[in-house]
């Protein structure tokens, strides 16, 4: 008796293996039909073509479109939102988003229940912003192509990523261009930044209030600003590459307690690294090359650690007024410095005399411009000559007792556009 109810069950089993997977044509009003159809863990696969939207996601399903169907939010608010945990969306392109920055109308939006959501493979287009991870907890958004808007003013598009209170998301491998931000944070702890490439923004990376958090392997390039770490703490910027970047390549912003190191930030428009307000970071093994300024240091930052690092070609290698020497080395360690015409009789690699990057004209004319005119003047050669001779004469200011000599070496990727 109990036989036939075995082979029953057995026959039947194939059919309902397969019935969590829909099929959804190209038609107007097919994939939300499907949408108030489908249960937890189906997986919804749409068919080339163009897919009206808004839509909103309220079962944990995979949503696919294997890289040739297209969600269309027809301007209005957001494409796709997520409202319920361990969703994904892949292979979609998504455009049409809204224009209200008062709603954030994203091409994909993460509600605070979506907790483990995951965005991956797909190319948002001509959003207002990209992807809004708003609350979503322990999502993932990686190895998207993020292209935002350029029909308006720069500091009136979207960011590519925005992240608001969402401990432990990460933004892992996308490409990003076209927007205010690449990823802006605001209000989040323990997130990771990892291996995104940014191109033609204000902001590559923008934190605000977000600690704990990492900042590992990104390149941002031709951008406002590389990465801007702004009223955090215990944050991680390793690895990452700034070029071109026109004011700052990193700048850390009441940031304290934190680590940069191993980042190249080369030919910016004006400085490579900015400290303002700064405490007890280790900047560290870093390369800063051929900006306008090295490094920028004000607003009484103390006590950072600073070594290791190559300071090359730049036009200023510091930038620091104070009335007290700073001895940037650690552990035996100082920095290297392009401009210093070092001598190592002993051959232990380090510099035999200390490295002082300014002077007392330089004070002078950081706080009264006017005075480069008098440059050529026999007088500003005659105090220069002075101080060089004499530097118990200097201010205060930095001091590198153990130089470098050699710089430490970071290798570039290759830079070509992958749109």
């Amino acid at each position: 008796m109990k036989r036939p109810g075995l082979i029953l069950a057995f026959l039947l089993w194939p059919l309902t293996s397969v019935a969590g997977e829909w099929n959804v044509p190209a038609e107007p009003g097919a994939l939300s039909k499907i949408l108030a159809q489908a249960e937890d863990g189906d997986v919804v696969k749409l068919a080339p073509g163009r897919h009206p939207g808004a839509i909103v996601i309220e079962r944990a399903i995979t949503l696919d479109g294997e890289g040739e169907a297209v969600v269309d939010g027809l301007d209005e608010g957001s494409v796709i939102t997520v409202t319920v945990p361990n969703v994904t969306l892949r292979g979609l392109v998504i455009e049409g988003s809204g224009s209200s920055h008062q709603t954030i109308d994203s091409g994909v939006t993460l509600s605070k229940k979506a907790t483990g959501a995951v965005v991956e493979n797909n190319r948002l287009l001509g959003n207002l912003y990209g992807v809004n991870i708003h609350g979503a907890k322990d999502s993932l958004v990686a190895d998207n192509f993020i292209e935002g808007r350029r029909d308006h003013r720069v500091n009136d598009r979207g960011n590519g990523v925005y992240v608001w209170n969402a401990p432990g998301a990460r933004v892992e491998g996308n490409d990003v261009r076209w927007g205010r931000d690449g990823i802006f944070v605001n209000t989040s702890k323990k997130n990771a930044f990892k291996n995104n490439r940014f191109r033609d923004l204000r902001f590559a990376v923008h934190y605000m209030h977000a600690d704990d958090s990492e900042v590992i392997g990104n390149i941002s390039i031709g951008n406002d600003l590389g990465y801007a770490v702004m009223f955090s703490k215990r944050v991680r910027i390793i690895g990452n590459i700034s070029i071109g970047d026109a004011d700052h390549g990193i700048m850390l912003n009441y940031a304290n307690s934190s680590e940069v190191r191993g980042n190249l930030v080369r030919d910016g428009g004006n400085r490579c690294t900015f400290l303002y307000n700064a405490h007890k970071n280790r900047i560290a093994d870093n390369r800063f090359e051929r900006c306008v300024t090295g490094i920028h240091f004000t607003a009484g930052s103390e006590r950072n650690e600073i070594t290791g690092n190559a300071f090359i070609g730049n036009r200023t290698q510091v930038k620091y007024v104070g009335s007290r020497w700073i001895d940037w080395s650690a552990d035996g360690l100082g920095n290297y410095w392009s401009d210093f015409a070092a001598y190592d009789i002993n051959g232990d690699g380090i510099a035999d005399t200390p490295y002082r990057p300014n002077d007392r004209m330089d004070h002078i004319l950081w706080t009264q411009p006017a005075a480069k005119l008098l440059l050529g003047a026999p007088a500003v050669q005659l105090v220069r000559w002075s101080q060089s001779a004499f530097p118990a004469l200097l201010p205060g200011g930095v001091f590198d007792s153990r130089p470098m000599m050699q710089p430490v070496e970071i290798a570039v990727p290759p830079l070509g556009d992958s749109s």
